[in-house]
């Protein structure tokens, strides 16, 4: 009987082990996690799918993110509890196994005022994996699987330009400014500026400039400022001022290049600019073609003024118009008044 009884207890207590244990099955390695945009610009969302590769019926997830980049936006499943640098997703299936799920949607939103290109990534861990009816239960994910993506403001291109007065006169000195541009440009450590000549002349070019060093530098021969670069980005106006000198007259080309020298000084922005070189006679002669125009000019106004002049002269009239009271006129109607008074009384007397 002691016997039955101690069979029975044993029986029972592997029963109730085999309905107790918890099932480790193999992780979870058809996991897979993608995202909608390797880029995020401020204000942009980005979407985190996490494919799960089996049917879910209960997850725990831990996605983790950096705040000064990133605010959680909303989760496709379960109960999200954002915890500021990361977010907790927390799924049960309490319907007992008819609505398991097969992945898991995430969404981030980059915050605006970002003005620099910020890498990082989303990094997530998970527990609690089970089927969904529980009666399969997965490894946690300890280590964490990682997603890069890069937060960055929206990037406009640079630009370059030359500008000069006038004409450019062979062996003679000519102000020269190069401007950089860009409302946002993209940011670099060790850009540099260098120029290129092209020209079937035979001359040669010097654009000299001096920076704030008072170092002096040649733009063609050896480029700008230090030669491992400086640091650009952002809201650009660069302004600088060269010297130019052209030793013989004709067409050149100058090429400007704004290169990385971090990329193999692989070229940012490059902008070709024709020259236009002329003799120093002729620049006399077109001074000298321009004063006797306007020596000429001024000979024909005079003779226009003069010939105006002899004709106001010619249309004056020969007799002035008598105007005003005619005083000899009335003093011999008075006389002739007089005389008629006293031949009238004078006959009246008689």
């Amino acid at each position: 009987m002691k016997k039955i009884i101690y069979s029975i207890i044993i029986f029972t207590t592997m029963i109730i082990s085999l309905l107790t244990i918890k099932v480790k099955a193999a992780s979870l390695d058809a996991i897979n996690i993608e995202t909608n945009k390797v880029t995020v610009n401020p204000g942009e969302e980005v979407t985190l799918t996490i494919e799960f590769g089996k049917s879910l019926g209960a997850y725990t997830f831990d996605i983790a993110y950096d705040n000064k980049l990133l605010e959680f936006v909303s989760a496709s499943d379960g109960t999200p509890n954002d915890m500021s640098t990361k977010v907790r997703i927390v799924y049960y299936d309490s319907s007992g196994g008819t609505n398991t799920k097969d992945s898991l949607t995430v969404v981030f939103k980059a915050k605006e005022g970002i003005t620099t290109s910020n890498p990082t990534d989303l990094s997530i861990t998970a527990e609690g994996l089970a089927n969904g009816d529980a009666s399969e239960q997965y490894d946690d994910i300890d280590v964490p699987i990682t997603k890069n993506i890069t937060v960055e403001p929206v990037y406009k291109d640079y630009e370059l330009n030359l500008q000069y007065d006038g004409e450019i006169v062979k062996n003679q000195e000519k102000e020269v400014t190069i401007t950089t541009s860009s409302e946002m440009g993209k940011y670099y450590d060790h850009a540099r500026l260098i120029a290129e000549v092209t020209t079937q002349t035979g001359g040669t070019v010097t654009l000299i400039g001096i920076d704030e060093q008072q170092l002096e530098h040649d733009l063609i021969q050896s480029g700008w400022g230090d030669p491992s670069g400086y640091k650009i980005g952002g809201k650009v106006e660069q302004v600088l001022k060269f010297t130019g000198l052209f030793t013989e007259a004709g067409d050149y080309q100058i090429t400007l290049k704004l290169i990385d020298r971090d990329s193999s000084d692989t070229s940012i922005v490059e902008k070709t600019f024709d020259i236009k070189v002329v003799e120093e006679s002729t620049v006399e002669d077109e001074n000298n073609n321009t004063n006797t125009g306007n020596n000429t000019e001024n000979t024909t106004e005079n003779i226009t003024n003069s010939t105006e002049k002899q004709e106001k002269v010619e249309e004056l009239p020969k007799e002035l118009p008598k105007t005003g009271i005619n005083y000899t006129g009335i003093v011999i109607a008075l006389i002739v008044l007089a005389i008629l008074i006293y031949f009238t009384k004078y006959r009246k007397k008689k």
